[in-house]
């Protein structure tokens, strides 16, 4: 049988292409990510009449078009996903802990910033804070950051890993004449991580990244750790640091029992948006 206009056949069933694309999102929101291909192989659609309809569903903010395929916004991208998608993944997450963390910020404080867009979320709302000395590998903080809000911003060196939008290397800085190394010191380290359990501690997917940060962390009087709750009960890769290594963990739900005890035993500091507020009261397991 032959179609009419605008309608897609599937086996003896015709299908009005809205029907499909709803089907299709359900598809996506229940496995969480999939391939072009995989969606034109179960609608038995072309590859073009796929993309044409995730194009849609991505403006419409249905879904989050990736390369190659599609995902759900409440996914957990994969660790080679692009920042461009994932800066569009949980942000309501991203913006209550952004909030958060901002209130650890004191005026004329010098804070070390890793990559990542939970931290960017952080940089957002930094905005009405003044006089901070920033050093980041964050290539992305210079546009996202209030100028009125810095004193200096400095960028580490190193590899740029552009998927991530960020420099990989060691947590220095050089004298201009010299060339010797600058030792320097920050009052609080924001550090965004990848995962976070009471078995693996702070993790990352990228063992570079991992160790740059622990570096951060070693550079600061103060660390807090920025991890959104569908990280929990997660390892990846490589160790960033045990548990113990954070002054506060910032997060936008409570996590589950096991990781909650175990912030209590090393005495971090829990921040999490009051149920009236995504802004306060916080929450504290500390006295």
């Amino acid at each position: 049988m032959v179609a009419s206009a605008g309608v897609e056949t599937s086996g003896n069933q015709r299908k009005l292409p809205a029907g499909r694309k709803a089907e299709l999102a359900a598809v996506v929101f229940d496995v969480g990510q999939v391939t072009v291909a995989e969606l034109a192989e179960r609608f038995d659609v072309s590859l073009d009449t796929i993309r044409r309809d995730l194009d849609q569903l991505d403006a419409d903010g249905v879904l989050i078009r990736t390369r190659g395929g599609a995902m759900s916004p409440s996914a957990l991208p994969r660790p080679d996903t692009g920042l461009d998608v994932r800066r569009r993944v949980q942000t309501s997450a991203k913006e209550a802990i952004g909030t958060l963390a901002a209130t650890l910020v004191q005026d004329g404080s010098s804070l070390m910033i890793n990559g990542g867009t939970t931290a960017l979320a952080v940089v957002r709302n930094l905005r009405d804070h003044r006089d901070l000395t920033i050093a980041t590998n964050n290539l992305l903080v210079p546009s996202e950051i209030n100028p009125s809000a810095v004193r200096d911003l400095y960028i580490f060196g190193g590899t740029v890993r552009i998927s991530a939008q960020a420099t990989v290397g060691p947590v220095v800085f050089r004298n201009g004449v010299s060339g010797a190394e600058v030792d320097v010191q920050c009052d609080l380290a924001l550090i965004a991580v990848g995962a976070a359990s009471v078995s693996g501690g702070y993790s990352t997917s990228n063992l570079a990244e991992a160790a740059m940060m622990f570096e951060m962390m070693e550079r600061a009087s103060r660390v807090a750790v920025l991890v959104d709750s569908s990280k929990f009960s997660k390892r990846l890769f490589a160790q960033v640091a045990d548990l113990s290594r954070a002054d506060y963990l910032v997060t936008d739900q409570e996590p589950p029992t096991d990781l909650l005890e175990a912030l209590r035993h090393h005495d971090v500091e829990l921040l999490v948006p009051g149920r009236d507020s995504t802004a306060a009261p916080v929450r504290s397991l500390k006295a």
